[in-house]
């Protein structure tokens, strides 16, 4: 008797198919997983800023990082804009309109029980940045040769972290945490309102001008002063720079 061939079973059911399945499907989950999260955690895009000229302060109590002055294109990207359709936006407030040129008078951080004199400052015989006097520590420094407090582009204020006779008006700086106001009363009596966005400390060997100097679109204020390691010899290591943006005016 001749024995019957055993039938062979479709490929759709054998073990190695079920394998392969299972594989592919797994790569596949974990992939849209992937995708998903990374969107979820999209953010605005950076600012472009032109090129800046190179400099790196070494005075113990100055706040300089570099000058401010050079040409360049570019500015300040809009927020981060909600994904999905236009119904399921959250509302948002529009920004500001940008306050004409006044000179600035006053900065005030309450978070920090900042509340300091301004003077104008430009740039020293290196074309770096100035600062306020070392004999009058409370003082804050505005450039300028950049925005008044309001307008659009890239504002600066410098103010030192101490001085030989004790802490100055900047002593706290680093402390200002995100979402927190500073205030920047001016000429004309009305009131620029900056929201902080970030604080970094920026190594002065490695000042990263375009970062802190560049040209902006909306109007935005970056205030600077001394942190990291102090030296008789080579003054602080770092600086200490705060940005922050217009949200309002008053």
């Amino acid at each position: 008797m001749v024995p019957s061939r055993r039938r062979r079973r479709p490929w759709r059911r054998t073990r190695a198919y079920r394998l392969a399945r299972t594989a592919v499907l797994t790569v596949v989950l974990v992939t849209m997983g992937v995708r998903c999260e990374g969107h979820r955690h999209h953010g605005a895009p950076e600012r472009a800023a032109g090129p800046q000229a190179a400099a790196t302060a070494t005075a113990s109590t100055d706040a300089e990082g570099g000058g401010p002055d050079g040409a360049g294109s570019g500015g300040a990207g809009p927020d981060g804009e909600r994904s999905g359709s236009p119904g399921d936006a959250a509302p948002t407030t529009p920004p500001p309109r940008p306050l004409p040129r006044s000179p600035a008078t006053s900065l005030r951080i309450p978070s920090l029980g900042v509340d300091a004199p301004v003077i104008g400052i430009g740039l020293d015989t290196d074309r770096q940045l100035q600062t306020p006097p070392v004999d009058k520590p409370k003082l804050v420094g505005w450039y300028r040769g950049g925005p008044a407090p309001g307008e659009s582009g890239t504002a600066l204020a410098v103010g030192h972290r101490d001085t030989k006779t004790g802490a100055a008006v900047f002593a706290a700086l680093g402390q200002v945490a995100p979402g927190r106001h500073i205030e920047v009363r001016r000429a004309d009596g009305r009131t620029a309102v900056y929201t902080v966005d970030k604080v970094r400390v920026f190594d002065k060997a490695r000042f990263p001008d375009k970062e802190v100097y560049g040209p902006a679109r909306r109007p935005e204020l970056h205030v600077i002063t001394c942190g990291g390691l102090y030296t008789r010899r080579t003054g602080y290591s770092s600086n200490v720079v705060v940005f922050a943006h217009l949200t309002s005016t008053k």
